[in-house]
């Protein structure tokens, strides 16, 4: 097989693999423009024969979407932030500093992202109740941070730990103090490495479901995720309206990914400067 054949079946095959993943999206949108009638047409009708987007404006009409949106952002911000300062701070410590047991916290910090989220709902639950935080933004930012922490901690130690130590050596020199060595020189070294794992723990944040439909109770204090879901009732789907919805909230996290990939791959493929 020449080389040109092979490149003409990689690209085939990257054409498919991409159809396949964007098609979910592409038909929710469909689903988003079309007349009523057309939704649960027998046969689909991929192609709607008019654009209707009343669905768009029932979304904000009907529903307090925009104080969804206002929660999920708050709350995803908050995570993300607050993630990154801790996560950050301990992976730099687990990165420089020397102790025993550091190889099995490590592993241990990472099994915690694999324990599912129902496994510990109900604990988490209890808790919450207890020091009155249901229907709260902490009440949901808290459980978030916990499972956004093995993550930021895990890349970022890889990341600081191969950063030469001669930094921080001439930094001490000059009379920088351990914390100002960690904001002004070690941060900024890892710039692409943030960027990426804050992108992550903000879109995982921002899709959450099983935590928000438990600990917020409240319509006006549910994510989007949780509040798309409510839009059903007992005796009306609104296909059209959850898709809307859907579109809504995902076409701003495509933008994001579009705008800076770059700088998530730089962040995802590289480990900084090396020795």
């Amino acid at each position: 097989m020449t080389h040109g054949i092979k490149q003409i079946f990689f690209y085939l095959f990257v054409i498919v693999f991409v159809g396949i993943i964007i098609l979910p999206f592409l038909w929710q949108f469909l689903t988003s423009i079309k007349p009523m009638s057309e939704i649960s047409a027998i046969p689909a009708k991929w192609i709607p024969s008019e654009i209707n987007i009343q669905y768009y404006f029932n979304v904000f009409e009907k529903h307090p979407f925009g104080r969804y949106l206002m929660n999920s952002f708050i709350v995803a911000v908050c995570t993300t932030v607050l993630g990154l300062l801790v996560g950050a701070s301990a992976a730099y410590a687990l990165a420089r500093l020397r102790f025993k047991g550091k190889k099995i916290l490590l592993m241990a910090i990472l099994s915690i992202s694999m324990f599912p989220a129902i496994a510990t709902l109900s604990p988490i639950y209890l808790l919450l109740k207890q020091f009155n935080l249901l229907n709260t933004y902490p009440g949901l930012i808290i459980p978030y941070i916990t499972f956004a922490l093995p993550l930021a901690i895990w890349l970022l130690t890889n990341f600081f730990s191969q950063l030469p130590k001669g930094f921080e050596e001439a930094a001490s020199i000059d009379g920088c103090s351990r914390a100002g060595i960690f904001f002004k020189i070690m941060l900024p070294l890892i710039k692409p490495a943030i960027f990426s794992v804050a992108l992550i723990v903000f879109i995982n944040a921002w899709n959450e479901y099983i935590y928000a439909l438990t600990f917020m109770t409240n319509d006006l204090m549910r994510t989007v995720p949780v509040g798309i879901a409510m839009f059903p009732s007992n005796y009306e789907m609104p296909w059209g309206d959850m898709a809307a919805g859907s579109v809504i909230v995902t076409v701003p996290l495509i933008i994001l990914v579009l705008i800076f990939q770059k700088k998530i791959i730089a962040g995802l493929t590289t480990g900084g400067v090396k020795e």
